[in-house]
């Protein structure tokens, strides 16, 4: 890295490390909105959007196909594991846990799909940054 360019371009987090970081700030998210409301709500999403953008940035450069599927695993992996152990989080107290999480998939697709977006077009800036640096 030259001092010309951004730092951003250059992640320096490992594969294990960006996805046991995504585990634990999402799972701290969801925590926290539960504290506050009681379910998943706006601040969830705009945690989760907000997550997937930063993850994105500080995976390194030869992971980034890791950022690039970490979003949806990410919020998958909430939805399964709010529907196996508290599914009123999410959805009825009485749904099953496939219920709970396409529920929870819906109410919350508009934030999957935005930090997923920030998250591509900010690997696709990281990957045309790194090439156009290249070439000087």
């Amino acid at each position: 890295m030259t001092p010309d360019q951004p730092s951003w371009l250059y992640g320096t987090e490992p594969r294990r490390q960006v996805v046991a970081l995504g585990f634990a700030l999402v799972l701290s998210a969801v925590a926290l909105d539960y504290l506050m409301s009681g379910h998943l709500s706006l601040f969830f999403d705009l945690c989760f959007i907000t997550l997937c953008l930063y993850l994105a940035i500080r995976v390194e450069q030869s992971a980034l196909s890791l950022g690039a599927m970490l979003p949806p695993a990410l919020m998958l992996a909430v939805l399964v594991l709010l529907g196996l152990a508290a599914p009123q989080v999410v959805a009825r107290a009485d749904d099953a846990v496939v219920q709970a999480v396409v529920t929870g998939l819906t109410n919350h697709s508009v934030a999957l799909v935005a930090g997923w977006a920030l998250a591509l077009i900010a690997l696709e800036g990281r990957r045309r940054g790194v090439l156009s640096s290249d070439d000087r």
